[in-house]
């Protein structure tokens, strides 16, 4: 597996747990204190489209890595759960770090 998959959907992990908890404050603002109801409603489609990225990356992964389906739905639903997806991201790189190659060619055996 290249480098290049586990960096895309590292950085989607962040990004959207990010925005999942923005949104979250957005919420808190608007409904708690009766603010913000047009930057809400921003952020959760900015958060949508993001999700949708996240999770085109993350069942690439997962397809990449063979997992079953268990743990492919866990790991596209913590992009759900505010915070979840910072401890599944880190989970997942510890796991499939071994599988990932280095990108240096290596020698060709005879």
């Amino acid at each position: 597996m290249k480098r290049s998959v586990l960096t895309r959907y590292r950085v989607m992990a962040y990004v959207t747990a990010v925005m999942l908890l923005v949104l979250c404050a957005c919420m808190v603002a608007k409904y708690g204190f009766g603010t913000g109801k047009d930057l809400t409603l921003v952020v959760s489609q900015i958060h949508g489209v993001l999700y949708i990225i996240y999770l085109v990356f993350a069942f690439d992964l997962g397809s990449k890595a063979k997992w079953k389906f268990g743990k492919l739905l866990w790991v596209l639903l913590s992009g759900t759960i505010p915070t979840a997806a910072f401890f599944v991201e880190r989970k997942v790189v510890r796991e499939v770090g071994p599988l990932v190659a280095d990108g240096t060619p290596q020698p060709a055996k005879v």
